[in-house]
């Protein structure tokens, strides 16, 4: 029997590609046509043929769990897979690195920084060259230095690019004694290891040619994804065999902003002579409908190395494109859609929600949580569980009440007031003696010897608490304008950029936190009190927590659902200036990399596309108005039909400043300022005729079927409902958002 009848489960191409065991090989691996089985299958091949042994093979992922995902298909499909080195390039070289380091100055004990070790040292650092975190923050620097590894670039480099850019030179001297820090501590960031590994083969010949003759054979998946040094270690262990293959998709190249060169996979023959190129186009998961969609938006691209994805799938539901009047209408039209398709049959685990940014994350969390939608987030945290949401409610919280003391611990020193944990031990052990809570204890500090250290200190804190609750019950504030006192005299915003990563996306989210107090007043009126906006939020922050097997509703960015399908897909905010986002208008050349996370996104589903938008947005605090994403428009019309729209706008107030103690809470491009005392009614042209509910009364749920109605709690227009289901137990919902009757 011919070994490669082994293979004939493959399509052509992919048995084209696994018996191409020999020279550079670059497999373009479309969207769900098989990479990962083409992978295993070309290592079982090479194996079965006797082309050499199994530690002659290098396997590279990005991922861990990639990595131990291929290893476990490897070692299924072949005898002594786990000699293979299948890993992600960062535990490829520090095995390498850990072996052979000495020859580069570090012992085999090295130690990998990670990033809050390189935060303490670059903090370190700038506080030794008297430079203002402020003037440059943390997280800044090490973004630069690290973007200078992954072009290879040294602190000298990167100094003699700066030429007349103070900002640069002064970056350029911090990576110099960070770099110089990190070798007299025997220490390597993760950028290091790549770095150190291609500096090592180059200064020491006979270790690359031990390596370049212990590997035969190397494939490199995700390979779009590719920077610099990365190539420049591929490229190096290869040179000899030129047994290279590649597998990736252009057309997936996502993470620019993580350093990724797409020209690495754009000219792959350039750069290894008499290299093949396979395309696997034909794609195994979605309908034809939603490839030919794909195909639609990413032919608008240039730059690409061109390809079509087929199906033999069924041409499959023709994608909706739904307008809606606001996110909040946008969010309640997809949890209909669920609640919908599982009365139908279907599980919650069919849907995916995914969306451009983090923030968009909130409105759909509220109408998933009001409408009893199990729901988790991948690559993300819930709205209400991030730690700078957690941060600002507990403020809220202990205005509302000082003496919630799990709260006031949470936020006593945060932002940093030099109050440490050892003293609020100190706290507890008197509020437990003396039966008062934490806050009467630290308003009289001065009381306690113990405490008369940190005296001041309390004073300081308990002056700003008191202020805040007076500044809550004396009426002349709306929410809003009180929230925005917490950040403002707390110095919060200040505190994530210099203390936080992703300080952007934290302010972002800190910001959109706005856009619930600012909602919630427009919808609650005169019963718009800091008591019932707790309230209000404790239904979103007591939802069940789903292990990872739950039957949920999935959401995530679209870079995180790089990899993963679903039967049935939405992509929220389609709009221009949100998904493409902002940047574009800027800098053009970033449509590019936008298409392909548009491209990326429609082909996560298997079955049913939703794509959404609205005429009305509200983010960050702030009310756009903006076109459908042209991303939509290069969709072929004859598979779209289109829905809603007839939702109108709320009306914009325009112009206020919000000076002498008004609050402003919006400030961005094509934004409107919202001032929360004039803003207009909110919008609920989606929500239905208030039905009342009493305790005791018996209904009927389209989804969830028969329950008891076992508390009702009103809530300006709408009431919190506890019904006890027959099917699914008991869940909490808004009435408003629940689709059932009385029975």
């Amino acid at each position: 029997m011919d070994i490669k009848d082994n293979f004939s489960h493959m399509n052509d191409m992919q048995r084209k590609a696994v018996f191409c065991t020999e020279g550079p090989l670059l497999i373009l691996a479309g969207a769900g046509s098989g990479k990962t089985t083409v992978l295993v299958n070309r290592i079982a091949y090479i194996l079965q043929s006797g082309l050499c042994q199994p530690w002659q093979i290098l396997a590279i992922t990005f991922t861990n769990k990639a990595a131990g995902e291929l290893k476990e298909r490897i070692c299924d499909a072949v005898v002594d897979g786990d000699d293979i080195w299948a890993a992600t390039f960062h535990s490829t070289c520090a095995r390498i690195l850990r072996r052979y380091g000495d020859r580069i100055g570090y012992s085999s004990h090295f130690t990998v920084y990670d990033s809050a070790d390189q935060k303490s040292l670059v903090k370190k650092i700038l506080k030794e060259l008297n430079i203002d975190e402020k003037f440059l923050p943390v997280k800044s620097v090490l973004g630069e230095i690290s973007k200078a590894k992954d072009k290879m670039l040294t602190p000298s480099d990167m100094l003699k690019t700066a030429q007349f850019d103070d900002r640069k030179k002064k970056i350029a001297n911090v990576y110099k004694l960070y770099q110089a820090e990190l070798v007299n501590s025997d220490a390597m960031d993760f950028d290091d290891m790549l770095l150190n590994t291609v500096r090592l083969f180059k200064q020491e010949a006979d270790i690359l040619e031990y390596y370049q003759n212990h590997f035969k054979y190397i494939m490199v998946d995700e390979y779009q994804d590719t920077n610099k040094v990365q190539y420049e270690f591929v490229s190096m262990l290869a040179a000899k065999s030129q047994n290279l293959c590649v597998v990736g998709d252009d057309d997936q190249s996502i993470y620019k902003f993580r350093g990724a060169t797409i020209e690495n996979i754009l000219s792959f023959e350039k750069s290894f002579k008499n290299a093949k190129v396979i395309r696997l186009e034909q794609n195994y998961r979605s309908t034809k409908t939603i490839l030919d969609a794909a195909n639609g938006v990413i032919k608008n691209n240039t730059a690409r190395r061109g390809k079509t994805l087929w199906t033999e799938n069924k041409n499959g539901d023709k994608i909706t494109v739904h307008t809606a009047g606001s996110e909040t209408e946008e969010a309640r039209y997809i949890a209909d859609i669920v609640l919908d398709g599982v009365a139908e049959g279907r599980n919650y685990s069919d849907y995916a929600v995914l969306y451009r940014m983090n923030a968009q994350s909130n409105a759909l969390e509220s109408a998933f949580a009001r409408a009893g939608i199990p729901h988790r987030i991948l690559g993300g945290h819930r709205f209400y569980d991030r730690e700078e949401i957690k941060d600002m409610t507990a403020y809220l919280r202990v205005i509302d009440n000082p003496h919630d003391n799990i709260r006031l611990n949470r936020i006593i020193n945060v932002p940093k007031r030099a109050i440490g944990k050892t003293t609020m031990e100190k706290v507890g052990e008197i509020a437990a003696r003396e039966d008062k809570s934490e806050y009467d204890i630290i308003r009289n500090a001065c009381d306690y010897p113990e405490l008369s250290r940190a005296a001041a200190k309390f004073d300081g804190f308990v002056k700003l608490i008191e202020g805040l609750r007076e500044a809550e019950s004396g009426g002349d504030y709306t929410l809003a304008e009180l929230y925005e006192l917490i950040l403002e005299h707390t110095g919060y915003r200040e505190y994530l950029r210099r203390e936080k990563e992703n300080a952007d996306v934290r302010i972002e989210n800190i910001e959109e936190l706005m856009t619930n107090i600012v909602k919630f007043e427009n919808e609650y009126g005169d019963e718009a009190d800091l008591s019932s906006f707790l309230e209000e939020i404790s239904l979103m922050t007591d939802v069940d927590n789903y292990d990872s097997a739950s039957d949920t509703v999935i959401m995530m960015t679209l870079h995180s659902a790089k990899g993963l399908e679903f039967p049935v897909v939405f992509i929220a905010g389609m709009e221009e200036g949100v998904f493409p986002g902002m940047a574009v208008f800027s800098n053009p050349d970033e449509i590019n990399e936008e298409r392909r996370l548009a491209y990326v996104g429609i082909t996560r589903a298997k079955e049913k596309l939703y794509i959404t938008n609205t005429r009305s947005r509200m983010l960050f605090g702030s009310t756009t108005h903006n076109a459908p994403s042209r991303f939509v428009e290069e969709i072929p019309k004859n598979l779209v039909e289109r829905t809603g729209g007839f939702g109108s706008a709320a009306p914009v107030q325009t112009g206020s400043s919000f000076s002498s103690g008004r609050v402003s809470v919006g400030n961005t491009p094509s934004s409107y300022n919202y001032n929360p005392k004039i803003a207009p009614s909110f919008n609920r042209s989606a929500q239905k005729t208030a039905v009342s509910y009493s305790v005791g009364e018996n209904v009927l749920h389209k989804t969830f079927g028969r329950g008891v109605v076992l508390k009702a709690t009103k809530m300006g227009g709408d009431t919190m409902l506890e019904i006890a289901f027959e099917k699914v137990g008991t869940k909490t919902l808004m009435a408003n958002f629940s689709k059932m009757e009385k029975i």
